[in-house]
């Protein structure tokens, strides 16, 4: 469960890629659910949208500094390190992440976490305002 900023309140993102009568009925059936408070479709152009991976790549010393460039690049991050792996973070866009483990990829990929997509509306309205005032 996603924390937010009020206390108790947890936060679940569900990305549903239907027409509109499927999704009419999945919030029918999430709003079945008794724990659910609100549901918000958030818009893809009034949202911002990103995700998280860590990832663990192979490295010796013949090849650090080349994923190191790569992580650069990306502006990621190393967060930990070992004399034969880097794991490194990565956040945005589903483009990014994708081309990341594609820049990553011949070096060898040891594993991987990734998050599912976060989500946010832009702008200064808050969801959980309107959940709270109804």
């Amino acid at each position: 469960m996603g924390v937010t900023e009020v206390p108790g309140l947890s936060r679940i993102t569900v990305v549903v890629d239907v027409d509109e009568l499927p999704l009419e009925q999945v919030t029918k059936q999430l709003n079945k659910l008794i724990n659910v408070i609100k549901i918000v479709e958030l818009d893809f152009s009034t949202s911002v949208q990103r995700e998280h991976m860590l990832v663990k790549v192979r490295t010796d010393n013949s090849v650090r500094s080349n994923v190191i460039e790569v992580v650069n690049l990306f502006r990621a991050s190393v967060v930990d390190y070992s004399t034969d792996a880097l794991v490194i973070e990565v956040t945005g866009d589903h483009g990014k992440i994708e081309a990341f483990l594609r820049a990553v990829e011949p070096f060898g990929v040891k594993e991987l976490a990734q998050s599912g997509l976060l989500a946010i509306g832009r702008g200064g309205k808050s969801i959980t305002e309107r959940v709270l005032r109804g």
